[in-house]
């Protein structure tokens, strides 16, 4: 069976507060989903609720054909789970944790010895396998987690902050984990670091309020920027009237003058509708004789997207 997760009028409240509010949406096999939102958004409470922590207040989750509702434990069965935090019995060591959800996963005998070896090269644990948990550090406590979490090789894996902790290196090292493992898997993991949206997932989904306000590939939201195919012209100092004659070019909205290295002039030449401008600011500046020293142009910027998108959506007492 291929790998899912469908979706659908998914809600939570807690009392007279909507934590989740009718949201909807499909992953498949091969996909790493980006779920973004300010605190508060829902994106946790939405993840509990998919792994069948948290019941729903109305809505239906399905996970590999599984009803996380009726059928929790076969559903359970497909799904790794990295939660906020990642929880781990503090006396324990990393291996003796792993051992016991090797256990509790059902795997038995030479199993379980060659699951535990698996899940520490793969978190990179090697090292502290034998060290009291409690003893770690917060990003190698998370690795245990994360450990745990892909020890039982499941087809979904639902990971919430999965590099919080970690440092640049180990970031490095989960990012090319994910990426590793996104071939033949469903993978969805909970963010508020755009960097990591661009650096592994195929897709993002952006959530305020508890409802979905952008759905699409990290280009097509980028694409959404004002800045989108805005074009960075650096020219040599002196050059006259270089921002009024690209500021007359078709479908140019403006053009910002922006700090420049090296005595540069460094002019920021902004499109109408993120339209294409780079070939005729290069004919422009050819045709003007410009000593020009680079011309770049803006795929867009997420943060940007996602601030426009939710100025305003998250409620500062929401749920995550």
């Amino acid at each position: 069976m291929t790998a899912s997760i469908e979706i659908q009028g998914l809600s939570k409240r807690f009392g007279p507060f909507t934590a989740v509010d009718d949201i909807s949406f499909r992953v498949q096999s091969g996909e790493v989903l980006g779920f973004l939102g300010p605190n508060g958004a829902g994106k946790s409470t939405t993840m509990k609720m998919v792994t069948g922590f948290l019941a729903p207040t109305s809505g239906r989750v399905s996970v590999c054909g599984h009803d996380v509702a009726t059928d929790a434990r076969a559903a359970k069965r497909v799904i790794g789970y990295l939660p906020e935090g990642a929880p781990a019995y503090p006396d324990m060591t990393p291996e003796s944790f792993l051992q016991f959800v090797a256990g509790m996963r059902g795997f038995r005998g030479a199993d379980v010895a060659s699951r535990v070896q698996r899940a520490a090269e793969l978190a990179d644990l090697r090292g502290v396998m034998h060290q009291r948990i409690e003893t770690l550090s917060k990003g190698y406590k998370r690795r245990v987690g994360l450990g745990a979490a892909v020890l039982h090789d499941p087809p979904v894996l639902i990971m919430d902050e999965p590099t919080d902790g970690l440092d640049p290196n180990q970031k490095h090292e989960v990012r090319q984990l994910i990426r590793g493992m996104a071939r033949d898997k469903v993978i969805v993991l909970s963010t508020h670091i755009l960097e990591e949206v661009q650096a592994v997932c195929t897709r993002a989904i952006i959530i305020a309020q508890g409802r979905i306000l952008a759905d699409g590939t990290p280009a097509e939201l980028e694409a959404r920027s004002p800045l989108h195919n805005a074009v960075l012209v650096e020219l040599a100092p002196g050059v006259a009237r270089a921002r009024e004659d690209l500021a007359a070019l078709a479908g140019v909205q403006r053009v910002d003058e922006v700090p420049g290295h090296d005595g540069l002039q460094c002019l920021l030449v902004v499109p109408a509708g993120g339209r294409a401008l780079a070939a005729d600011v290069a004919r422009l500046a050819q045709g003007k004789g410009w000593p020009m020293q680079g011309l770049t142009v803006e795929r867009g910027r997420l943060e940007e997207v996602f601030r426009s998108i939710t100025t305003g959506g998250a409620d500062a007492g929401g749920a995550r």
